[in-house]
């Protein structure tokens, strides 16, 4: 799949990647970056270096059954052979080499993935499931691999800082009824808000110059700013923004509840991998413009 391809189908999130701000306990003590303008190529780091997880008995594991989704490109989507491809099967491949296992990907509904891992079905689902507190009374998560930020985007030539202070009486576009309208209303309380219906229409109005930011999911902003739609016209500005309250604790790798041995070795693996760079290098490819 084209870059093309990619940014069109990343241009508004699923509903299983977001987490509405009712459900969620408390913000992250994440505090905001005021700098201007972030690094593209920023990865960011789930895994802290001082906490090792220790690890398990991989003699007990003899092969992972994967359960993913059909079409969230680019985690997860059939390739042009119609085997699973995407972010979230290369990672999957990557943890069975870790744990030198045999693995097998198999792609399903996303609205089957949990019955189907319950029922024993598969082992594992990596299928960019958020860690909700409803998702986690039917299953257990791995430590986080990745989350989807909050960021503003201008465009190019706008130097503004994007604190409070400075944001003062700007317009900021946000799709109506989101989190990120939810943020800016809590946050920058004065700052002129300018809610649209859809994605689209925000990103329209900041090309044309009707809003001074656009405040969104930073995963696919960073698709739009990648690909052919945004014609070069815009970046990143400050961020990212992670508060859990808003914009959710993670996703995850889903396995059965009380199943500890593969949560153990799955947040081993994953450690191991970020240490020796090679989730770094997996980023990287999938994301040239970091949504961090």
């Amino acid at each position: 799949m084209g870059a093309c391809g990619i940014a069109a189908a990343m241009l508004a999130m699923p509903a299983h990647a977001q987490t509405p701000p009712s459900t969620l306990e408390k913000p992250a003590a994440t505090a905001p970056d005021a700098n201007p303008v972030s690094n593209p190529m920023a990865v960011p780091g789930f895994w802290d270096p001082r906490r090792r997880p220790e690890r398990p008995d991989l003699s007990r594991i003899s092969v992972i059954r994967f359960l993913t989704e059909t079409d969230y490109p680019p985690f997860n989507y059939a390739g042009p052979d119609g085997v699973p491809a995407g972010f979230n099967i290369d990672l999957a491949r990557l943890i069975c080499e870790e744990i030198k296992v045999p693995c097998t990907v198999q792609q399903r509904r996303f609205d089957t993935l949990v019955d189907a891992l319950n029922s024993n079905g598969g082992d594992a689902v990596i299928a960019s499931i958020a860690a909700t507190p409803d998702m986690r009374k039917r299953v257990d998560f791995s430590d986080p691999y990745y989350r989807t930020p909050a960021r503003f985007v201008a465009r190019r030539g706008n130097a503004s800082d994007v604190t409070a202070a400075a944001l003062e009486g700007k317009k900021i576009g946000v799709v109506a009824g989101t989190a990120h309208e939810a943020y800016i209303k809590a946050q920058f309380t004065e700052a002129s808000l300018q809610p649209f219906a859809n994605a689209d229409a925000a990103r329209v109005a900041l090309k044309k110059g009707e809003v001074d930011l656009l405040f969104g999911d930073g995963v696919s902003l960073a698709f739009w700013l990648n690909g052919t739609d945004s014609a070069g016209c815009c970046e990143f500005r400050g961020g990212p923004f992670m508060e859990s309250r808003y914009f959710g604790e993670g996703v995850g790798i889903a396995v059965r509840r009380n199943n500890d041995l593969l949560r153990q070795a799955l947040n081993w693996a994953m450690f191991r991998l970020w240490e020796k760079g090679r989730f770094t290098d997996l980023w990287l490819r999938y994301f040239p413009i970091s949504p961090f």
